[in-house]
C-alpha cells in the first residue's frame, strides 16, 4: 500500500533549477527584489533597479502589470468599482505597516526659532535633573551630545524627547559655559534660562 508523495513535499534538488541560488538584493531598501514594492519609499528602489539591473527591472514591470490585470478580472462583478480603479492605477502607493516600513517625518526646522532652553527639574526629595532642549534647532546630534555631557559631568544623560536631554544631577550653570565652547554656532544670546520647572 504505497502512496505517491507529492512533488512538493520531496526534498532535494527540484529538475530545471540551477544550484546554488543567487538572490538579487536591492541597493535602496536591503530586501529581496521582490519585496521591494511593500517598501514605503517604492519609488527610489524602482530608480536604483532601473539604473543597476534594467533586465530585472523590466521583468518586475511585467508581473505587475500582469497581475494587476489579472486581480481585476479574477474579482469579477463581487468588486467594488472604485476599488478597481483604484487597483489600475499606476500612481497607488504601498500599504504601509508595522517595523521598518513606517518612516517618520522630521518636523520642519525653520519655523521652530533657535534657541537653547535649559531648566532644573526636581527629582525625588533631594536630587534634581537638569533639562536642556532646543539642541536640534542647530542641527546637533542629540545622541552625541547626550554621550559628551554624561562624560563631561561624570553622570546619566539621556535623549528622552524628539529635542529634549536629561542630564543628571543640577548642571545648569556649567552648561552657559560648556555649550558655546563645544558648539561655537550657539551664542550665549541663543541660551535661556527656564528656572526650576515640573516635568
Amino acid at each position: 500500500m504505497t502512496t505517491e508523495v507529492p512533488e512538493r513535499l520531496i526534498i532535494g534538488p527540484k529538475e530545471g533549477v540551477t544550484y546554488p541560488l543567487t538572490v538579487a538584493y536591492c541597493g535602496n531598501c536591503s530586501m529581496p527584489l521582490e519585496y521591494c514594492e511593500y517598501y514605503p519609499d517604492y519609488e527610489k528602489c524602482k530608480q536604483w533597479l532601473e539604473k543597476n539591473l534594467p533586465d530585472e527591472f523590466e521583468r518586475m514591470k511585467m508581473g505587475t502589470a500582469g497581475s494587476v490585470a489579472g486581480g481585476s478580472t479574477a474579482t469579477g462583478s463581487t468588486a467594488n468599482p472604485a476599488s478597481e480603479s483604484a487597483d489600475a492605477d499606476e500612481g497607488k502607493k504601498p500599504q504601509k505597516r508595522g517595523g521598518k516600513g513606517i518612516m517618520k517625518t522630521k518636523k520642519a526646522k525653520d519655523d521652530v526659532p533657535k534657541k537653547v532652553c535649559l531648566s532644573r527639574s526636581a527629582r525625588g526629595k533631594r536630587k534634581s535633573v537638569t533639562v536642556v532642549t532646543g539642541l536640534a534647532t542647530f542641527d546637533i546630534d542629540l545622541k552625541l551630545a547626550a554621550k559628551f555631557f554624561g562624560t563631561k559631568f561624570a553622570c546619566g544623560s539621556s535623549v528622552t524627547g524628539d529635542d529634549e536631554i536629561v542630564i543628571q544631577g543640577d548642571v545648569k550653570d556649567e552648561l552657559f559655559d560648556i555649550i558655546p565652547e563645544k558648539w561655537p554656532e550657539i551664542d550665549e544670546d541663543f541660551i535661556d534660562d527656564l528656572g526650576d520647572q515640573k516635568r
